[in-house]
């Protein structure tokens, strides 16, 4: 705002804010899109185990009483693990709630484990990509904004840095900051962080050198947000059928630990 209130341009300005917001909000919400799917369905398919063990499983246990035979090795795991559950079950959900707030906050509060957290999830399988180019989708759409705005390199890094969404990020973002600062040219500074793919730093390079650095940042930001929508689409797909087999797993694990000693006393008759 400051920018173009200075150069006069305020309402071209003002445009490109507009669509900066709606393109790094876009990009934030595939990336909240990912990483809730997987994460809803493990919370869902624990809540629903944990009731089966509650609720279901003693029922079973109370007709295995009258069998006067051996239980098969399945069915009195299951059975011991429902009875931790029905003795334990609050302190099951507490400790699993009160672990996750702990993170969280340990997390918000603590560098070392922000690092930590951030540098994990970076490596995760398939997720970790999707971070990784949202991360460098919303680098190239912001400082292409505030250079384009006529914002100082230096300057602009800071907030860049901030848009960042990944501590990892931004503070190689930080160090990119410093280097520029003491004359290194961006493309450089990048190549230097080991963060960034070699075609962004080429990119970049070319940008440098044609004087259009904002437009090629720009590019860079069009093709990381296509590449995170696709590979969101692409793991809802892969998702499905994992999910599935996971929730089949567990719930028919169950079903057929209750009914083993049911078909062991048919073949006995």
């Amino acid at each position: 705002m400051r920018a173009g209130e200075q150069a006069g341009i305020l309402e071209a300005l003002m445009n490109k804010i507009a669509v900066y917001k709606e393109k790094t909000e876009a990009i934030k919400g595939k990336i909240k899109k990912a990483l809730f799917y997987p994460t809803a369905v493990l919370v869902v398919a624990f809540i629903i185990t944990a009731i089966l063990l509650i609720f279901v499983i003693p029922q079973f246990e109370s007709l295995f009483q009258g069998f006067g035979a051996d239980l098969p090795a399945l069915t009195k795991m299951v059975i011991n693990l429902s009875a931790i559950f029905q003795k334990w079950w609050w302190l099951i959900f507490g400790g699993l709630g009160g672990g996750i707030y702990a993170l969280i906050e340990m997390k918000k509060r603590s560098k070392p484990m922000q690092h930590f957290f951030d540098r994990l999830l970076l490596k995760l399988p398939v997720i970790g990509a999707i971070l990784n180019k949202g991360a460098i989708a919303r680098f190239a759409r912001t400082l292409s904004t505030m250079f384009a705005a006529g914002v100082p390199l230096v300057e602009a890094m800071e907030s860049v840095a901030g848009a960042a969404g990944n501590i990892v990020y931004s503070d190689a973002i930080l160090r990119i900051r410093d280097e520029v600062s003491t004359g290194t040219q961006l493309q450089q500074a990048m190549r230097n962080a080991d963060l960034f793919p070699s075609m962004v730093v080429q990119m970049v390079a070319i940008g440098e050198e044609a004087g259009s650095l904002d437009a090629m940042l720009s590019k860079v930001a069009d093709f990381y947000e296509e590449e995170v929508d696709n590979m969101v689409d692409s793991l809802s797909s892969l998702l499905e059928p994992m999910i599935m087999a996971i929730l089949g797993v567990l719930v028919g694990g169950l079903v057929i630990a209750m009914y083993l000693p049911i078909f062991k006393m048919g073949s006995v008759v």
